[in-house]
């Protein structure tokens, strides 16, 4: 880990990030944390990103397989996972420090044309990983972040540095991850597929045999390839899909549980409540009352 880099990196995020919140910046792809105390666990979905850890520490679990950044560190997401996040350690004098950076899949696409290959025949990675950020990673991300001091710069410059960004993660060792969702005829890359399909109609009925079948896998393969990659079968995916988008719906909406369990595509909101309370610690209307309480 480059000290030097890694102070620069932080003050470049102090410039620019608003404290205790999430901050979109003048780079679509670019997103800065900055919390000065630890946070509860947040449930999201995170889509193709790296996010790297300046400052302080961050948590991140998928299906109960945790996943631990500190500085230096960055997790790299290759496929659309629902997780729960939190922010482990952060105080005022050293609050954590955080970016978030979307990866393009048709880039990873793009840089792959050059004749790169990877195995289409060995098993699925994990979707998710965590891998310290060598000098050049930490330098491009530098320079994406740099770009924020300099407006003008950013329509003709940023889009070169998340190529670069996109490069420097292709060729490091957690680079296969990304590789293989990228390869027609990879497992992975089916699995993408399956994932893209089941985030946009997370309502629908899911029958595995068809969706294994639309990808091109057997119902088996289908099943061992889907878990290599999001830790979940594509039942428990979906159910996760599910009560996050019910949670939000409640909590932007300002919808009852029955309502937000019908829209989702639960047709029991007995069954809808339970799910939640085991997903999420308490029925559906205490944990709103509890988020909207904390959030005045």
């Amino acid at each position: 880990m480059s000290r030097p880099k890694l102070n620069a990196i932080v003050s470049a995020i102090r410039q620019h990030a608003r404290a205790e919140t999430v901050t979109n910046t003048d780079i679509p792809e670019l997103k800065l944390s900055c919390f000065s105390a630890p946070t509860s666990s947040v449930s999201l979905v995170y889509e193709p990103c790296l996010c790297f850890v300046a400052q302080g520490s961050k948590e991140v679990t998928l299906a109960g397989e945790s996943y631990p950044m500190g500085p230096g560190e960055f997790l790299l997401v290759s496929v659309d996972l629902p997780v729960d996040a939190r922010v482990a350690e952060a105080n005022t004098k050293c609050p954590y420090l955080g970016i978030q950076i979307s990866l393009d899949p048709k880039v990873i696409g793009e840089l792959l044309a050059d004749g790169t290959a990877v195995s289409s025949t060995g098993p699925a990675e994990r979707g998710m990983s965590v891998s310290t950020a060598e000098p050049p990673l930490q330098d491009a991300i530098l320079r994406y972040v740099s770009l924020l001091n300099e407006p003008q710069d950013i329509k003709p410059l940023a889009p070169l540095v998340l190529r670069e960004i996109a490069h420097r993660v292709l060729t490091s060792p957690q680079g296969v991850r990304l590789r293989q969702i990228a390869l027609a005829g990879a497992p992975a890359y089916r699995i993408a597929q399956a994932i893209r399909w089941l985030k946009e109609h997370f309502t629908d009925t899911l029958k595995i045999e068809a969706l294994a079948e639309k990808v091109g896998l057997s119902t088996s393969s289908f099943h061992l390839h889907f878990k290599n990659v999001t830790a979940m079968t594509p039942l428990q995916y979906q159910k996760r899909m599910r009560l996050q988008e019910a949670r939000s719906l409640m909590l932007g909406e300002n919808l009852d549980a029955a309502e937000a369990a019908f829209r989702v595509g639960y047709e029991s909101p007995s069954q809808f409540s339970r799910e939640y309370r085991r997903m999420f610690g308490a029925p559906p209307r205490q944990d709103i009352d509890a988020m909207l309480a904390a959030l005045s």
